[in-house]
């Protein structure tokens, strides 16, 4: 397992992340890029606890998704099965699991401050803490992919999926986007990923 995970997350994290992997008996696989999730949790019907989480991640990344994952069994286990799967259990539990890691032996030190941030709150996913996720979108592979919130009004982007959307205004947080071969309107998060076509 520790050579495994050596090639997906910060060295310093390696033996750490095994032994909660271990202790709570979890099968871990490492799968191809699922556009909507970085990880998942689930329960089998042969009652083993399985987390996937996908290969495609910077360090950083892998290690925040895999134990976001690891803390949805153990505050299932904790605090029972009719919690919210983002409620206030799960942000304590991921926050306890989360603070051993978060050192600069870990974590570059241009991301701590946004990590010590993103935990006095933690949300159903760090892509929707826009500054988390830009500063850890820097060590990612480069690719042609730009952030909602960098392009202009009127501009026009393409999804992973084909679809083709004009972005809007912005509302408090999130920015309306027409889909042009409906016209139906879309609310976007500000830093989900788009190609912007030329």
């Amino acid at each position: 397992m520790n050579e495994i995970l050596e090639k997906y997350l910060p060295k310093a994290a390696v033996n750490s992340a095994v032994q909660l992997i271990e202790i709570n008996e979890l099968h871990l696989k490492i799968v191809n890029e699922r556009k909507t999730r970085h990880g998942d949790y689930r329960k089998l019907p042969n009652g083993q606890h399985q987390i996937t989480v996908n290969s495609n991640l910077n360090p950083y990344r892998f290690l925040i998704t895999l134990i976001h994952e690891v803390a949805h069994l153990v505050a299932f286990r904790k605090y029972g099965r009719n919690i919210k799967p983002h409620g206030k259990e799960w942000k304590h539990t991921f926050q306890y699991l989360m603070l051993p890691f978060i050192r600069p032996e870990i974590f570059p030190k241009s991301l701590l401050p946004l990590l010590a941030l993103h935990f006095k709150n933690p949300r159903a996913s760090s892509d929707t803490d826009a500054k988390l996720s830009l500063a850890l979108k820097q060590f990612d592979p480069p690719n042609d992919k730009n952030y909602i919130f960098e392009l202009p009004y009127g501009s026009t982007f393409r999804l992973y999926n084909g679809k083709v959307f004009k972005r809007g205004n912005k509302r408090v947080k999130r920015y309306e986007c027409l889909e042009i071969s409906t016209g139906r309107i879309y609310l976007f998060n500000p830093n989900a990923e788009v190609e912007l076509i030329q």
